[in-house]
């Protein structure tokens, strides 16, 4: 039985250390170990307590939903325009309906004041469309 020459241990590189300094390991490209700071709620309300950032974070979520409430309503618009639209279409008339669309602004301007005209010039061109 033959056995293998026994290595030289000063010819060895000690663990993790080369000879050649392109194939030594980047330390910065080491997997990071540990675990990030936690994120407390304060920290992502902009809250400066606890207390605060529960409030916040309650509204927030209510604001969400009420969000989704309004996204459907709209999606809900803009279908019920298309209708109103094809009737007068089909009828001979035209698409769209200053006068009707000049109530609507009167009614998001007396309500929201100059801030709900813009929004009811969003809610018009998302139902018929720019003219």
């Amino acid at each position: 039985m033959q056995t293998s020459p026994t290595p030289d241990p000063s010819a060895v590189p000690a663990t993790g250390a080369t000879s050649d300094p392109a194939a030594t390991p980047d330390p910065a490209a080491a997997p990071v170990t540990g675990t990030a700071p936690a994120t407390t709620a304060a920290d992502t309300t902009g809250a400066r307590t606890d207390e605060a950032a529960a409030v916040i974070g309650g509204a927030r979520e209510r604001i969400d939903a009420l969000d989704d409430r309004i996204i459907g309503l709209v999606q809900e618009r803009v279908a019920v325009s298309a209708v109103v639209q094809d009737a007068r279409i089909r009828s001979g008339g035209r698409r769209v309906s200053l006068s009707r669309e000049m109530e609507i602004l009167s009614r998001y301007r007396d309500a929201l004041g100059k801030p709900g005209t813009a929004l009811a010039m969003t809610l018009l061109e998302l139902s018929r469309g720019r003219i």
